[in-house]
């Protein structure tokens, strides 16, 4: 069974610890709608990627009231 040879303190523990902090989004502008997207994702507002329409959203869409 694997035992640590000498106990690790808090000092050297944290210290191997200091780079998994989390960090923040680096959100981008959407060119199209302005709004603020992930890098490399589809604008979840408008559903533009890379200046084309690849989700057409909600309200683009007519739906017929009889087909519920």
């Amino acid at each position: 069974m694997a035992v640590p040879q000498n106990r690790v303190t808090r000092s050297k523990r944290n210290m191997r610890r200091a780079h998994d902090a989390l960090e923040g989004a680096n959100p981008n502008e959407c060119p199209s709608c302005g709004e603020l997207k992930r890098p490399h994702h589809v604008c979840p507002s408008c559903g533009t990627y890379n200046d084309r329409e690849v989700i057409a959203q909600a309200d683009e869409i007519d739906l017929d009231e009889d087909a519920a």
